[in-house]
């Protein structure tokens, strides 16, 4: 018989193999001053442009929406030209995540982390897969880094109300989760409503 450990009476937390939604960049990060400024995006209508007037990465960005395996290829030649190498590695971790090679998805995000140590998807990314793992610290650690560089993206508060709870840290976890639910239309918003209630009967004290 296996050892009980402290979570077994908490919320359960995702083991290996649950899914998770990776965050794609999903558009080129324009000038030097975005390195350190994630909201920058470039506002101009890919989907308008031939495609002989895409750089690489927008070339990739391309395929790989399209679910086109030649997104490899040219986030790889982004990255050898220097052309948004950071976002490039990102994209190209959650295409090998999806394929099931965790270790070179690993590798893309934390490669990406040493360009742009700042990267907002890099970071909530490397979140994700600590989560699938059952690893509680580093997933907390990154979602939380996430969420100082994006404060305003809804899904790090509700996984990170997920990991409090497993840590049994109940207060921050509905903190987290109303935080998630503020942010989000009501309907979407019901997902939390469930885990608020059960946080909630946690904290209360039995007579």
């Amino acid at each position: 018989m296996g050892t009980k450990k402290k979570q077994d009476n908490v919320i359960p937390f995702p083991g290996a193999g649950q899914r998770v939604a990776f965050e794609r960049v999903k558009a080129k990060r324009v000038g030097p001053e975005s390195q350190a400024q994630l909201g920058l995006f470039e506002t101009r209508n890919a989907e308008i442009l031939p495609l002989g007037n895409l750089s690489s990465f927008e070339l990739a960005l391309r395929f790989d929406e399209n679910g086109d395996d030649r997104a490899i290829e040219y986030y790889e030649k982004a990255i050898a030209e220097g052309d948004a190498g950071d976002d490039a590695y990102s994209n190209l971790g959650i295409i090998y995540t999806k394929s099931g090679d965790t270790v070179s998805a690993f590798d893309c995000f934390t490669r990406s982390l040493l360009q742009n140590p700042r990267h907002f998807e890099s970071h909530y990314n490397l979140a994700n897969l600590y989560f699938e793992s059952g690893d509680v610290r580093m997933s907390r650690l990154h979602y939380e880094f996430a969420g100082r560089l994006e404060p305003e993206f809804p899904n790090v508060y509700f996984n990170l109300g997920l990991i409090y709870a497993v840590e049994e840290n109940f207060p921050k976890a509905m903190e987290a989760l109303s935080r998630f639910k503020a942010l989000v239309p009501e309907e979407e918003g019901r997902k939390a409503d469930e885990l608020l209630i059960s946080l909630q009967l946690s904290v209360t004290p039995k007579s």
